[in-house]
Protein backbone atom coordinates (compact mmCIF):
# COMPACT_ATOMS: atom_id res chain seq x y z
CA UNK A 1 0.00 0.00 0.00
CA UNK A 2 1.54 3.40 -1.20
CA UNK A 3 2.05 6.39 1.32
CA UNK A 4 -0.76 8.08 -0.21
CA UNK A 5 -3.48 5.12 -0.35
CA UNK A 6 -2.49 5.03 3.71
CA UNK A 7 -3.01 8.37 4.15
CA UNK A 8 -6.01 8.55 2.29
CA UNK A 9 -7.46 5.54 4.52
CA UNK A 10 -6.43 7.38 7.67
CA UNK A 11 -8.41 10.47 6.67
CA UNK A 12 -11.44 8.37 5.94
CA UNK A 13 -11.24 6.55 9.50
CA UNK A 14 -10.86 9.77 11.57
CA UNK A 15 -13.78 11.29 9.54
CA UNK A 16 -16.29 8.30 10.21
CA UNK A 17 -15.14 8.75 14.42
CA UNK A 18 -15.33 12.12 14.43
CA UNK A 19 -18.83 12.01 12.27
CA UNK A 20 -20.11 8.71 14.83
CA UNK A 21 -18.84 10.90 17.89
CA UNK A 22 -20.99 14.00 16.82
CA UNK A 23 -23.93 11.55 16.23
CA UNK A 24 -24.01 9.84 19.26
CA UNK A 25 -23.57 12.79 21.61
CA UNK A 26 -26.49 15.09 19.73
CA UNK A 27 -28.52 13.10 17.44
CA UNK A 28 -29.98 15.92 15.94
CA UNK A 29 -27.20 16.68 13.75
CA UNK A 30 -28.18 14.08 11.19
CA UNK A 31 -30.18 16.35 8.96
CA UNK A 32 -34.25 15.85 8.18
CA UNK A 33 -33.98 13.35 11.39
CA UNK A 34 -36.51 15.87 13.53
CA UNK A 35 -38.43 17.23 10.64
CA UNK A 36 -41.19 15.34 10.41
CA UNK A 37 -43.15 14.80 13.88
CA UNK A 38 -46.38 12.74 14.05
CA UNK A 39 -49.45 14.36 15.92
CA UNK A 40 -51.67 12.93 18.66
CA UNK A 41 -54.59 14.28 20.55
CA UNK A 42 -53.90 13.83 24.40
CA UNK A 43 -56.60 14.13 26.90
CA UNK A 44 -55.76 15.26 30.58
CA UNK A 45 -58.81 13.71 33.13
CA UNK A 46 -59.24 14.20 36.52
CA UNK A 47 -58.43 11.28 38.52
CA UNK A 48 -60.94 11.71 41.40
CA UNK A 49 -63.89 12.81 39.16
CA UNK A 50 -62.99 11.71 35.70
CA UNK A 51 -64.16 14.98 34.46
CA UNK A 52 -61.76 16.53 31.19
CA UNK A 53 -59.36 19.00 32.13
CA UNK A 54 -57.46 19.63 28.94
CA UNK A 55 -57.19 18.37 25.41
CA UNK A 56 -53.59 18.71 24.20
CA UNK A 57 -52.41 18.79 20.24
CA UNK A 58 -48.84 17.21 20.97
CA UNK A 59 -45.90 16.36 18.75
CA UNK A 60 -44.59 13.34 19.50
CA UNK A 61 -40.80 12.32 19.97
CA UNK A 62 -40.75 9.09 20.04
CA UNK A 63 -36.73 8.42 18.35
CA UNK A 64 -33.66 9.16 20.26
CA UNK A 65 -32.86 12.41 18.10
CA UNK A 66 -36.35 13.71 18.42
CA UNK A 67 -36.59 13.44 21.98
CA UNK A 68 -32.88 15.23 22.38
CA UNK A 69 -33.95 18.48 20.13
CA UNK A 70 -37.75 18.63 21.66
CA UNK A 71 -38.75 21.81 21.85
CA UNK A 72 -35.58 23.60 21.13
CA UNK A 73 -36.28 24.17 17.57
CA UNK A 74 -39.91 26.24 18.10
CA UNK A 75 -40.44 29.66 19.09
CA UNK A 76 -43.56 29.43 21.20
CA UNK A 77 -46.46 26.87 21.29
CA UNK A 78 -50.23 27.94 21.18
CA UNK A 79 -52.48 27.09 24.83
CA UNK A 80 -53.16 23.58 24.29
CA UNK A 81 -50.31 22.67 22.23
CA UNK A 82 -47.30 20.41 23.59
CA UNK A 83 -45.16 17.90 22.93
CA UNK A 84 -45.34 14.01 23.65
CA UNK A 85 -42.00 12.38 24.61
CA UNK A 86 -42.08 8.35 24.35
CA UNK A 87 -39.06 6.69 25.46
CA UNK A 88 -38.76 2.59 24.83
CA UNK A 89 -39.81 1.61 28.47
CA UNK A 90 -40.33 2.89 31.90
CA UNK A 91 -37.83 4.93 34.22
CA UNK A 92 -36.41 7.88 35.57
CA UNK A 93 -35.41 10.48 32.96
CA UNK A 94 -34.03 14.29 33.18
CA UNK A 95 -34.96 16.64 30.98
CA UNK A 96 -32.95 19.85 30.27
CA UNK A 97 -34.16 23.25 28.57
CA UNK A 98 -31.45 22.99 26.27
CA UNK A 99 -31.57 26.27 23.79
CA UNK A 100 -35.25 26.79 24.25
CA UNK A 101 -37.05 30.36 23.55
CA UNK A 102 -39.64 30.06 25.99
CA UNK A 103 -40.23 28.58 29.97
CA UNK A 104 -42.57 24.88 29.94
CA UNK A 105 -44.54 22.62 32.30
CA UNK A 106 -42.79 19.39 31.94
CA UNK A 107 -45.28 16.66 33.30
CA UNK A 108 -43.36 13.25 33.68
CA UNK A 109 -46.59 10.35 32.90
CA UNK A 110 -46.21 6.54 33.78
CA UNK A 111 -47.04 3.97 31.33
CA UNK A 112 -50.65 3.41 32.27
CA UNK A 113 -51.33 7.18 31.82
CA UNK A 114 -50.57 8.93 35.58
CA UNK A 115 -49.34 11.97 36.37
CA UNK A 116 -46.38 11.16 38.63
CA UNK A 117 -44.46 14.61 38.66
CA UNK A 118 -44.82 18.15 37.46
CA UNK A 119 -42.13 20.16 37.33
CA UNK A 120 -42.36 24.40 36.12
CA UNK A 121 -39.50 24.65 34.06
CA UNK A 122 -37.69 28.40 33.83
CA UNK A 123 -34.94 29.36 31.29
CA UNK A 124 -31.36 28.48 32.53
CA UNK A 125 -29.18 32.03 32.17
CA UNK A 126 -28.10 32.87 28.67
CA UNK A 127 -24.83 31.11 28.11
CA UNK A 128 -25.43 28.38 30.86
CA UNK A 129 -22.90 25.33 29.84
CA UNK A 130 -24.60 22.13 28.93
CA UNK A 131 -23.23 20.43 32.08
CA UNK A 132 -24.86 23.25 34.30
CA UNK A 133 -28.59 22.96 32.81
CA UNK A 134 -30.93 22.49 35.33
CA UNK A 135 -31.82 18.66 35.36
CA UNK A 136 -35.88 18.41 35.65
CA UNK A 137 -35.99 14.38 36.82
CA UNK A 138 -39.13 11.90 36.87
CA UNK A 139 -40.54 8.85 36.48
CA UNK A 140 -42.44 7.47 33.85
CA UNK A 141 -42.52 6.45 29.98
CA UNK A 142 -43.82 9.15 29.21
CA UNK A 143 -43.10 13.48 29.27
CA UNK A 144 -45.64 16.04 28.30
CA UNK A 145 -44.13 19.01 27.59
CA UNK A 146 -46.85 22.12 27.96
CA UNK A 147 -46.87 26.04 27.66
CA UNK A 148 -45.46 27.34 31.33
CA UNK A 149 -48.53 27.22 34.06
CA UNK A 150 -50.79 25.60 31.46
CA UNK A 151 -51.25 22.84 34.80
CA UNK A 152 -51.56 25.34 37.05
CA UNK A 153 -54.16 26.87 34.90
CA UNK A 154 -56.38 23.63 33.93
CA UNK A 155 -56.05 22.24 37.53
CA UNK A 156 -53.87 19.25 36.13
CA UNK A 157 -52.12 17.70 39.05
CA UNK A 158 -50.03 14.44 39.85
CA UNK A 159 -52.37 11.55 39.89
CA UNK A 160 -54.41 12.45 37.47
CA UNK A 161 -54.60 10.80 33.99
CA UNK A 162 -53.05 11.17 30.70
CA UNK A 163 -55.58 9.26 27.76
CA UNK A 164 -53.80 9.29 24.15
CA UNK A 165 -56.23 8.66 21.41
Amino acid sequence: MTSRARTALLVVAVVVAVASVAYLTNPAVVPGSTDDYERTTLTVVDDETGETLATVDARVADTRAKRFTGLSDTESLAENEGMWFVHDSSGTYAYVMRDMDFPLDIVFVAENGTITRIHHAELDPEGTSESDLTRYRGTGKYVLELPYGYTNETGIDAGDRVEAE
